[in-house]
């Protein structure tokens, strides 16, 4: 009796790390199947947003010739020196604003893929006593 109880137990305990290793790698599959379609969404977002991005600065940069046509058009016979200066230190500010808003944009800390990283973390928590 002894020796089917030592050998019952033996398969109990080359069981546990198989299913240890099953359930490891099934929470692997779901985090990069997870990763795979944050990326996806991330990348189709980031399409969208460059595609819109050139159309708005088209249509600023055909408004914004428009607008100083029309300035300098009226301005001509009186201000002329007064409105070119005036566009220019408008045109100076608007380049030094968007360029420090870029550069907070680029340095900006938040991460794309906030999902994978929090079941990461709740996992992790679950695992570790």
């Amino acid at each position: 009796m002894a020796i089917g109880e030592s050998g019952s137990s033996e398969t109990g305990t080359g069981s546990s790390p198989r299913r240890l290793g099953a359930a490891f790698l099934g929470l692997l599959h779901s985090h990069v199947e997870l990763f795979g379609i944050e990326l996806q969404e991330q990348k189709a977002r980031t399409v969208t947003l460059l595609l819109f991005a050139g159309l708005a600065l088209v249509f600023a940069l055909l408004l914004l010739v428009g607008i100083s046509a029309l300035v300098m058009i009226l301005l001509w016979d009186t201000y002329r020196l007064t409105a070119i200066i005036g566009l220019c230190v408008f045109y100076a500010a608007a380049a030094l604003f968007c360029g420090m808003r870029l550069k907070a944009a680029i340095f900006d800390e938040s991460s794309p893929f906030h999902a994978t990283l929090e079941e990461l973390a709740n996992d992790r928590e679950r695992l570790l006593p």
